[in-house]
């Protein structure tokens, strides 16, 4: 039997991906095609999570063993997941912003011989960042300015205050080797 998906994001109205999936196929399967339909970098770390009909987070399936007692993507067969219509379940893949995609369980069809599966059957929109940056840090990354004007005050404040002015005339000036010379002597 082959189970179809339709998977949206809250972040564009516009952004839709169907997909077919055999039933013995895993939620690790349908993690990889999702990577590569949209183009994220599949070094980040994700988990697919069963969600009540209000898209609120139950079981955790995540991507390696955690140690936790969360089931694994590798080892949730879709047809032991999926029992029902609409049946929902979240794609978390920004866990810093708490972002996912909604994935919903739209019904079964018949497998054709010919097509490899998983497939994604359907593709509107472009999809959402994989990773975005919160306003602190935008502001962080605008406010640094280089100067070498503002590069000296800091170098002068900083001898201010470690050294009072009271003691740059102590210091051997090592710019000047003869300096060096009879400082050894």
């Amino acid at each position: 039997m082959v189970y179809k998906f339709v998977v949206l994001s809250d972040e564009d109205e516009s952004f839709v991906r169907e997909f077919e999936f055999l039933d013995s196929q895993t939620l690790l399967d349908f993690h990889n095609i999702l990577q590569e339909e949209l183009e994220y970098d599949k070094s980040q770390m994700a988990s697919f999570f069963l969600a009540t009909d209000n898209w609120e987070k139950e079981e955790e399936f995540t991507l390696f063993d955690m140690g936790t007692g969360s089931s694994t993507m590798e080892t949730a067969v879709l047809e032991d997941i999926i029992f029902r219509k609409n049946q929902k379940l979240l794609y978390v893949f920004d866990f810093f912003n708490d972002r996912a995609l909604f994935v919903e369980y739209t019904g079964e069809t018949k497998e054709i011989e010919s097509r490899e599966y998983p497939i994604c059957t359907n593709s509107k929109s472009v999809p959402p960042k994989q990773v975005v940056f919160g306003n602190s840090s935008r502001k962080l990354y605008n406010n640094i300015v280089v100067s070498d004007d503002e590069e000296d005050e800091e170098e002068s404040e900083v001898d201010d205050l470690f050294l009072n002015g009271e003691d740059e005339e102590s210091l051997p000036d090592f710019d000047n080797i003869e300096n060096l010379n009879e400082e050894d002597e």
